[in-house]
């Protein structure tokens, strides 16, 4: 059968594709420990759980607006700006989505197109290249340095910047490492982009699950001046356990949000009414703040049982040092011998062998390492880390 050329890059989301292959096989009674999927265990607070469905009651089930709820907006604008210490944040720039994934498309396709170039630090989302081939454009993966907790600096952007290079996607705190760039590491990012005219598409979902004091820092907590070709991504899904809400952000300059709008309302249209409703609670309740202090404490004690695992019984692996997000990056490559030629083979064989399910740095675009998610209660990582690790000392 012959598909749209639009689709000759297409690769399903393996990460996806990872946690769907565990679901199935616990569903036929294998022991299997899921440690691939990208979100919190938690459940959605109760307060705004509450306001779904109040939302629902209240016969708010209706078409949204296209661009999102003035109420929304308006929230999550208050909300940005409080996390930046009180900058103004214009919620007529702000566009909800189905999911902070549909911001990110929204955003990629509204800016770049054919002959397009756009740099990618690796390892990246899965889903980064994908998009950017979407749009006819080019990605280019600019590889982070490992003793640099695997970031990219100006000079590694410079030396892969070109004429067609259009912009730069950046995802801090990082999936999949954990690594988050300090305000300094954005800044000198920022004036490198503004300098060279490019966009600056800042991937920051993860905000607020952080091991440092307050947020992790953000592009709103630089100058005006450097964000006039700035679009930044956020949403409720990680923060407030909100997953299945679907409700992304994008905040952007004017004639930009508006185009990302327009396109919208050609494919999905506004974001579901009711999820709208619940995340107006969510970035304007501020009783909700104890909710997140709470999950973000429990995430940093299962990071502290992983680091602890493998630095005392694991001394010679390399991993990422995270500062963020609940993912622990892992190297691999130390063990490839015989049948253990890659990470998508350390992958199979654990699952197979020890029922736990990762990520192959393979689909970040670094195939020496593994993705752990660490969204997971204590007793099920110490578990997991056990057999990991009788896994890995007889590999």
């Amino acid at each position: 059968m012959r598909l749209s050329k639009n689709l000759e890059h297409l690769k399903p989301s393996e990460t996806l594709a990872i946690s769907q292959a565990a679901q199935q096989k616990r569903a036929t009674g294998e022991d299997v420990i899921d440690l691939s999927a990208g979100e919190p265990d938690f459940d959605t607070p109760r307060l705004v759980a509450e306001a779904g469905i109040r939302a629902i009651q209240q016969g708010k089930t209706h078409y949204p607006p296209n661009h999102g709820l003035l109420e929304l907006r308006a929230a999550a604008a208050r909300h940005f700006s409080l996390l930046s210490g009180g900058r103004p944040v214009n919620a007529d720039n702000l566009v909800v989505s189905t999911g902070a994934k549909q911001s990110l498309f929204n955003a990629i396709f509204a800016l770049f197109g054919p002959t397009d170039r756009v740099l990618i630090p690796a390892p990246y989302w899965v889903s980064y290249p994908q998009m950017v081939r979407f749009a006819r454009a080019e990605p280019v993966v600019v590889p982070g340095a490992v003793e640099w907790s695997l970031k990219v600096g100006v000079e590694d952007l410079e030396r892969a910047r070109d004429s067609l290079t259009r912009g730069v996607i950046l995802c801090s705190p990082c999936n999949p490492t954990g690594a988050v760039y300090t305000k300094a590491e954005l800044r000198a990012i920022a004036e490198w982009a503004r300098r060279h005219e490019l966009w600056l598409i800042a991937d920051e979902i993860y905000r607020r699950i952080h091991y440092g004091t307050g947020p992790a820092p953000s592009v709103l907590d630089l100058p005006d001046e450097l964000l006039s070709q700035v679009v930044m991504v956020s949403g409720a899904s990680k923060a407030y356990a909100m997953t299945g809400w679907r409700i992304g952000l994008a905040l952007a300059p004017q004639p930009v949000a508006k185009a990302m709008a327009g396109l919208q309302s050609h494919t999905t249209s506004g974001a579901s009414h009711m999820s709208q409703w619940a995340a107006v609670a969510a970035f304007g309740d501020d009783r909700l703040e104890q909710e997140v202090a709470r999950m973000v404490d429990a995430f940093r004690a299962r990071r502290d049982l992983v680091e602890s695992y493998f630095r005392k019984h694991l001394p010679g692996v390399e991993f990422v040092d995270p500062v963020g997000a609940f993912y622990f990056f892992f190297r691999v490559d130390h063990l490839f011998s015989g049948d253990l030629t890659s990470a998508a083979k350390f992958c199979e064989l654990l699952i197979d062998r020890e029922g736990i399910a990762l990520v192959p740095g393979d689909a970040f675009g670094d195939p020496r390492w593994v993705r752990l998610s660490y969204a997971a209660s204590e007793a099920s990582l110490q578990n997991a880390l056990d057999r990991m690790g009788r896994f890995m000392a007889g590999a």
